[in-house]
C-alpha cells in the first residue's frame, strides 16, 4: 500500500474472514466499536475523513470488503463466494478477532448491503445499523422499471452469466470505473486526483470479483431476501438511513421500503451526491454519532 491508500493515524492488519479469506483492515481509536464498510467503486479509503473523527471515542474498524482493495479476491467458485451472507461472515469474523463481539455497522452502497445481511443473520453482533444511499436488495430490483431504470444499467450488465461481463468491462476497465466516479460526483471536486486514481486502479485490478459481487445481488442475495421477506424477518436494532432522494426519480419512498425490514428505522435526507462520506464528512460523522447513541432494545 502506498501513502495515499491508507487512513492517516490508523494501524493496518490482515485479518482472517470467512473460509480462509483475509481482509485488509484499518484500525484506530478505542471504545464502543464501529465498523465502516465501503461502496463501489471504492475501497475502505472512502472513510478517510470520517474514521479519524469517530476514533476520538470509538474503536473504528475499516476493512476492504472481500474482492476489493487490498483484501483477498477469491475466484468465484459458486454463487456463495460473493454472497452478502458470506461477505457478512467476513466482517463478523474480523470484528471478533479484534475483540468486538458486538458493534455498530455503517455501510455505504455495497457495504450497506453486506451490513444489512450481517444484521439479519447476526442480530446479536450488530447493535446499530447505518445505511448510506442504497435500498435493500429485494427492493432495489422491485423499483427499477422502464426507462428510468437506466440509471442502474451496470446492475443489469454485471448480473449476466460469468464470462461476458468480465471481458466487456476488462476491455475498457479504467473508463468503466471512472465513469461512475464522475457521474455520481456532480461537483467534480469530491476526490483528490490521487484518491480518484487509487479507486480506478484498485477496481481495474478486481474486475472478476467486483462482477461476482454484483452477480450475487441478482441471484443468491435476492433469493435470501425473498426468503426473509416471506418469513417476516425484521431488524430490531436501531436502523438509520442517510440518502439522496432517489425516490423522486424512480417513484418510491425510501423510508417506507426500509420500514418493511426495520419498522423503527429513521430516515435523513442529505444534500450531497452519492459519495457523501467524502463530500460532506462532518454531516456523515454526525449522522453516525447520533445513530450509535440511540438505545438498543
Amino acid at each position: 500500500m502506498n501513502a495515499r491508500s491508507i487512513i492517516d493515524g490508523f494501524d493496518y492488519r490482515r485479518i482472517p474472514g470467512h473460509d480462509n479469506v483475509t481482509l485488509n483492515v484499518a484500525i484506530g481509536g478505542s471504545g464502543q466499536p464501529i465498523v465502516l464498510l465501503h461502496g463501489f467503486p471504492q475501497t475502505h479509503l472512502m472513510w478517510r475523513q470520517v474514521a479519524p473523527r469517530l476514533a476520538d471515542d470509538h474503536l473504528v474498524i475499516v476493512p476492504d470488503l472481500r474482492g476489493y482493495g487490498a483484501s483477498d479476491k477469491p475466484v468465484e467458485a459458486d454463487a456463495s463466494t460473493y454472497s452478502k451472507r458470506t461477505m457478512a461472515r467476513d466482517i463478523v469474523s474480523v470484528a471478533r478477532e479484534l475483540g468486538a463481539e458486538q458493534f455498530a455497522l455503517i455501510g455505504h452502497d455495497r457495504g450497506a448491503l453486506v451490513g444489512t445481511r450481517a444484521a439479519l443473520d447476526h442480530p446479536d453482533a450488530v447493535s446499530h445499523l447505518g445505511i448510506l444511499d442504497v435500498l435493500p436488495t429485494l427492493d432495489t430490483w422491485d423499483v427499477l422499471h422502464g426507462v428510468d431504470a437506466k440509471v442502474a444499467w451496470h446492475l443489469y450488465l454485471m448480473a449476466q452469466p460469468k464470462g461476458l461481463p468480465e471481458r466487456m468491462i476488462e476491455a475498457v476497465a479504467a473508463d468503466f470505473f471512472a465513469s461512475f466516479l464522475d457521474a455520481w460526483d456532480p461537483s467534480g471536486t469530491t476526490f483528490e486526483p490521487d484518491v480518484r486514481q487509487h479507486y480506478v486502479d484498485s477496481s481495474v485490478a478486481a474486475v472478476p470479483s467486483i462482477v461476482a459481487d454484483y452477480r450475487a445481488t441478482a441471484g443468491i442475495d435476492l433469493e435470501m431476501d425473498r426468503a426473509d421477506r416471506a418469513a417476516g424477518a425484521q431488524l430490531a436494532m436501531p436502523v438509520g438511513v442517510l440518502s439522496q432522494d432517489w425516490g423522486a426519480q424512480l417513484g418510491f419512498n425510501a423510508l417506507d421500503l426500509w420500514k418493511k425490514w426495520a419498522p423503527a428505522a429513521t430516515y435523513e435526507p442529505i444534500d450531497a451526491g452519492h459519495f457523501m462520506a467524502e463530500e460532506k464528512p462532518d454531516e456523515v460523522t454526525e449522522f453516525i454519532r447520533g445513530l450509535v447513541q440511540r438505545k438498543t432494545h
